[in-house]
């Protein structure tokens, strides 16, 4: 009866040390916001290896139902030594060099401006004019000179 309780009891507390072996689903934490893990796009994918605070029994995580995603895009280079298209953008048509040419268009020009409205001539002097007052010139004493 005694080793039969002691299994039990071996069974239950180890059975929870290899609970963390399983596998997880990985939702990402935004839409439209991919999770890559290793070139492939998880998300909403199942991925299966240790992670986090594991033993690190298992380096390389097995992903199920991923896509791999490109990792240098082909998005905003266009290198014309390489032969192919563009993918976006305007089409680009030389014409030929012996064409009719168009008639050349009529000369224009438009001008804009802005100016403030004119003000009345005025002179330097007011129209009454203080009298003038004369400051007393002290010549014993020099402006910053201080007794001691």
């Amino acid at each position: 009866m005694r080793i039969g309780v002691t299994l039990a009891v071996f069974i239950a507390t180890n059975s929870a040390a290899f609970a963390g072996g399983g596998f997880d689903i990985v939702i990402p934490g935004r839409p439209g916001v991919p999770i890559i893990i290793n070139g492939v796009d998880a998300s909403y994918a199942v991925v299966e290896g240790e992670w986090g605070l594991g033993q690190g029994n298992q380096v390389q995580p097995t992903i199920y139902g991923g896509r791999y995603i490109d990792p240098v895009p082909l998005v905003g280079r266009y290198y014309p030594s390489a032969g192919r298209m563009p993918g976006y953008g305007r089409l680009e048509i030389e014409p030929p060099a012996n064409r009719r040419l168009p008639q050349p268009a009529e000369s224009y020009h438009q001008s804009w401006s802005a100016q403030s409205a004119p003000l009345p001539a005025q002179s330097n002097v007011p129209v009454d004019p203080p009298e003038i007052i004369y400051a007393p010139q002290d010549y014993r004493r020099r402006p910053h000179q201080f007794p001691r």
